[in-house]
Protein backbone atom coordinates (compact mmCIF):
# COMPACT_ATOMS: atom_id res chain seq x y z
CA UNK A 1 0.00 0.00 0.00
CA UNK A 2 1.25 3.45 -0.89
CA UNK A 3 1.67 5.79 2.14
CA UNK A 4 -0.68 8.29 0.46
CA UNK A 5 -3.48 5.73 0.75
CA UNK A 6 -2.95 5.42 4.51
CA UNK A 7 -3.27 9.19 4.90
CA UNK A 8 -6.13 9.64 2.43
CA UNK A 9 -8.12 6.87 4.11
CA UNK A 10 -7.68 8.51 7.50
CA UNK A 11 -5.37 5.83 8.91
CA UNK A 12 -8.11 3.25 8.37
CA UNK A 13 -11.10 5.28 9.56
CA UNK A 14 -12.31 5.61 5.97
CA UNK A 15 -12.50 1.86 5.58
CA UNK A 16 -15.66 1.69 7.68
CA UNK A 17 -18.36 -0.22 5.78
CA UNK A 18 -20.97 2.31 6.96
CA UNK A 19 -20.75 6.10 6.84
CA UNK A 20 -16.98 6.40 6.30
CA UNK A 21 -17.18 10.21 6.16
CA UNK A 22 -18.85 10.29 9.54
CA UNK A 23 -16.31 7.84 10.95
CA UNK A 24 -13.48 9.97 9.53
CA UNK A 25 -14.97 13.05 11.18
CA UNK A 26 -15.23 11.12 14.47
CA UNK A 27 -11.56 10.18 14.06
CA UNK A 28 -10.78 13.90 13.73
CA UNK A 29 -12.78 14.71 16.86
CA UNK A 30 -11.12 11.93 18.87
CA UNK A 31 -7.58 12.86 17.81
CA UNK A 32 -7.97 16.63 18.15
CA UNK A 33 -7.32 16.79 21.93
CA UNK A 34 -3.91 15.20 21.36
CA UNK A 35 -3.09 17.72 18.60
CA UNK A 36 -4.39 20.61 20.69
CA UNK A 37 -2.28 19.69 23.69
CA UNK A 38 0.91 19.24 21.71
CA UNK A 39 0.97 22.52 19.72
CA UNK A 40 0.34 26.23 20.09
CA UNK A 41 -2.42 27.82 17.99
CA UNK A 42 0.14 29.09 15.49
CA UNK A 43 1.88 25.70 15.24
CA UNK A 44 -1.46 23.94 14.85
CA UNK A 45 -2.50 26.28 12.03
CA UNK A 46 0.80 25.55 10.29
CA UNK A 47 0.33 21.83 10.81
CA UNK A 48 -3.19 22.03 9.37
CA UNK A 49 -1.91 23.93 6.35
CA UNK A 50 0.69 21.20 5.74
CA UNK A 51 -1.97 18.52 6.23
CA UNK A 52 -4.23 20.28 3.74
CA UNK A 53 -1.51 20.70 1.11
CA UNK A 54 -0.20 17.17 1.61
CA UNK A 55 -3.78 15.97 1.60
CA UNK A 56 -4.32 17.36 -1.89
CA UNK A 57 -1.53 15.08 -3.12
CA UNK A 58 -2.51 12.04 -1.03
CA UNK A 59 -6.20 12.29 -1.89
CA UNK A 60 -5.45 12.76 -5.59
CA UNK A 61 -3.05 9.79 -5.72
CA UNK A 62 -5.50 7.56 -3.86
CA UNK A 63 -8.46 8.66 -5.98
CA UNK A 64 -6.54 7.99 -9.20
CA UNK A 65 -5.37 4.58 -7.95
CA UNK A 66 -8.92 3.64 -6.89
CA UNK A 67 -10.39 4.95 -10.14
CA UNK A 68 -12.75 7.35 -8.33
CA UNK A 69 -11.38 10.78 -7.44
CA UNK A 70 -13.66 11.19 -4.40
CA UNK A 71 -13.91 7.55 -3.34
CA UNK A 72 -15.95 6.98 -0.17
CA UNK A 73 -12.95 5.58 1.70
CA UNK A 74 -11.07 8.86 1.26
CA UNK A 75 -11.74 10.79 4.47
CA UNK A 76 -8.67 13.01 4.89
CA UNK A 77 -10.84 15.71 3.34
CA UNK A 78 -13.17 15.42 6.35
CA UNK A 79 -10.42 15.11 8.95
CA UNK A 80 -8.32 18.19 8.24
CA UNK A 81 -11.21 20.67 7.84
CA UNK A 82 -12.90 19.34 10.98
CA UNK A 83 -9.65 19.81 12.92
CA UNK A 84 -9.79 23.42 11.73
CA UNK A 85 -13.39 23.73 12.94
CA UNK A 86 -12.40 22.35 16.34
CA UNK A 87 -9.50 24.80 16.60
CA UNK A 88 -11.98 27.70 16.44
CA UNK A 89 -14.79 25.99 18.33
CA UNK A 90 -15.31 26.39 22.09
CA UNK A 91 -13.84 23.40 23.91
CA UNK A 92 -17.11 22.41 25.58
CA UNK A 93 -18.47 19.05 24.36
CA UNK A 94 -21.87 20.55 23.44
CA UNK A 95 -20.28 23.10 21.12
CA UNK A 96 -18.12 20.38 19.59
CA UNK A 97 -21.08 18.02 19.14
CA UNK A 98 -22.98 20.85 17.46
CA UNK A 99 -19.94 21.51 15.25
CA UNK A 100 -19.81 17.81 14.35
CA UNK A 101 -23.48 17.75 13.32
CA UNK A 102 -23.23 21.01 11.39
CA UNK A 103 -20.07 19.91 9.60
CA UNK A 104 -21.62 16.59 8.55
CA UNK A 105 -24.76 18.43 7.38
CA UNK A 106 -22.81 20.94 5.29
CA UNK A 107 -20.52 18.20 3.93
CA UNK A 108 -23.54 16.22 2.72
CA UNK A 109 -25.64 19.15 1.44
CA UNK A 110 -22.71 20.91 -0.28
CA UNK A 111 -23.90 24.51 -0.41
CA UNK A 112 -22.14 26.76 -2.90
CA UNK A 113 -19.20 27.09 -3.32
CA UNK A 114 -18.67 23.53 -1.98
CA UNK A 115 -20.94 22.16 -4.72
CA UNK A 116 -18.75 23.80 -7.36
CA UNK A 117 -15.62 22.08 -6.05
CA UNK A 118 -17.48 18.77 -5.73
CA UNK A 119 -18.95 18.84 -9.23
CA UNK A 120 -16.37 20.72 -11.31
CA UNK A 121 -12.91 20.31 -9.77
CA UNK A 122 -12.16 16.62 -10.19
CA UNK A 123 -8.81 16.31 -8.47
CA UNK A 124 -7.33 16.25 -4.96
CA UNK A 125 -7.69 20.02 -4.65
CA UNK A 126 -11.42 19.86 -5.39
CA UNK A 127 -11.96 17.00 -2.96
CA UNK A 128 -10.17 18.84 -0.16
CA UNK A 129 -11.79 22.21 -0.94
CA UNK A 130 -15.41 21.07 -0.86
CA UNK A 131 -14.93 20.00 2.77
CA UNK A 132 -13.00 23.17 3.55
CA UNK A 133 -16.11 25.06 2.39
CA UNK A 134 -18.24 22.87 4.70
CA UNK A 135 -15.89 23.85 7.53
CA UNK A 136 -16.37 27.51 6.62
CA UNK A 137 -20.15 27.16 6.69
CA UNK A 138 -19.91 25.37 10.03
CA UNK A 139 -17.74 28.08 11.55
CA UNK A 140 -20.10 30.78 10.28
CA UNK A 141 -23.13 29.13 11.91
CA UNK A 142 -21.19 28.57 15.15
CA UNK A 143 -20.14 32.23 15.21
CA UNK A 144 -23.75 33.33 14.71
CA UNK A 145 -24.91 30.97 17.47
CA UNK A 146 -22.23 32.23 19.81
CA UNK A 147 -23.20 35.85 19.07
CA UNK A 148 -26.89 35.16 19.65
CA UNK A 149 -26.29 33.19 22.86
CA UNK A 150 -23.88 35.65 24.50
Amino acid sequence: MHPAHLVACGFGSGLSPRAPGTVGTLFAWLTFPWLRSSMSDFELLGFLLLCFLGGILAVHKTGVDLGVIDHGSIVWDEIVPFWLVLLFCPAHWLWQASAFCLFRFFDIVKLPPARYFDEKVKNGFGVMCDDLMAAGHTLLVLAILRFVLT
